[in-house]
C-alpha cells in the first residue's frame, strides 16, 4: 500500500507514518497522542519505535478505549 499524503486530512484512506525514534524519549508519548488526536475518523498512523510498546499500548487503551485500534507488527528492537 502506497502512503497517501494530504495536508487537509480529507482522505480517509490516508496512512501517516510517524517515526518516534527521532523524538526525545520524554516527549514520545505526548507526541504520539498529539498525532493521534489530529487524525480524522478512518485515517491511519503507522509508527515506528525502538523498544517494546507495551506501556504505550496500555496508555492508548486507557485514553481512547475502543475508538483507536493498535497492533504491534514487528518485534525487532534495535
Amino acid at each position: 500500500m502506497q502512503p497517501i499524503h494530504v495536508c487537509n486530512h480529507t482522505t480517509a484512506e490516508a496512512l501517516y507514518p510517524f517515526d518516534a525514534r527521532g523524538v526525545a524519549k520524554r516527549f514520545r508519548h505526548a507526541a504520539i497522542f498529539g498525532a493521534l488526536d489530529s487524525l480524522q475518523a478512518g485515517e491511519t498512523m503507522r509508527f515506528c519505535n525502538d523498544h517494546d510498546p507495551l506501556p504505550l499500548l496500555a496508555q492508548l487503551q486507557q485514553r481512547y478505549d475502543d475508538s483507536v485500534a493498535a497492533a504491534c507488527r514487528s518485534h525487532v528492537w534495535y
